[in-house]
């Protein structure tokens, strides 16, 4: 796994990018197969082949495996790991470190936001990955905390949000 540079990045490289941004709990309304089904659509549809995950608890331990699932079948699926500190996983119970140390192994690139942890990095974690993509897939059902704030500033940088766990009326933005 290789770390990527903070700030390097192509132009031309958004329109092929994914960020993911969810929860850290996942309710009954999400799905395998519904995440199964966006992503699907993003790579073959869509020619999007970068993923950028923030490594968290939740819904991204849950793309992420996701992905290592379609990269398995044969899609060419480029995943980063977008660390927000090395300290992440500091409270982590133990099962779910070990989740994240096996993920993190399986990436693709490793980038770490900030050298250690503060206020801030979580959200320059989040607005890191959104810089680099033209996607957001949110499992957001809130609006207050990290993945509305996400949200909202993909929103505003003119990103194509997709909601696939919420009322229809939501969808895409």
């Amino acid at each position: 796994m290789e770390t990527e540079q903070i700030g390097l990045f192509e132009e031309k490289d958004i329109a092929s990018a994914c960020a993911l941004t969810g929860h850290r709990t996942l309710s009954s309304d999400f799905s395998d197969e519904k995440l199964e089904e966006i992503l699907k659509d993003l790579i073959d549809r869509r020619g999007v082949n970068t993923f950028y995950c923030g490594m968290a608890v939740g819904f991204d331990s849950a793309a992420c495996e996701m992905l290592l699932s379609l990269r398995d079948e044969g899609r060419h699926v480029r995943i980063v790991a977008c660390v927000p500190c090395p300290e992440q996983a500091a409270r982590f119970s133990p099962v779910q470190k070990a989740r994240y140390e096996r993920l993190l192994a399986s990436c693709d690139e490793k980038v770490i936001v900030s050298p250690r942890y503060d206020g801030q990095c979580m959200q320059k974690r989040n607005r890191y990955m959104v810089d680099r993509a033209a996607y957001l897939v949110a499992y957001c059902n809130k609006d207050k905390g990290g993945a509305a704030n996400t949200v909202r500033y993909a929103q505003k940088k003119g990103r194509t949000v997709i909601f696939p766990f919420v009322a229809p009326e939501r969808g895409e933005s």
